[in-house]
């Protein structure tokens, strides 16, 4: 895999948890605390943060991203 495609990736898996943050605030507003789509939300945002943190580490360990001076 390319350093561009893995580039493209982080930052596809960065805006997919800040829109899933903007969802969790727009149901929390919305539906003042009376839904559990908020907790939907959330959960969702800490499971792409999670992944995107072992996807991080992968490209660490295999090589394809190296580390910064």
């Amino acid at each position: 895999m390319s350093i561009i495609l893995y580039r493209i990736i982080i930052i596809a898996f960065l805006l997919f948890i800040l829109g899933s943050l903007a969802s969790a605030l727009y149901f929390l507003v919305k539906d003042k605390g009376q839904s559990e789509r908020t907790v939907k939300a959330l959960t969702l945002r800490v499971s792409l943060s999670l992944g995107l943190f072992l996807l991080l580490m992968a490209g660490f360990y295999f090589g394809i991203l190296p580390p910064r001076p």
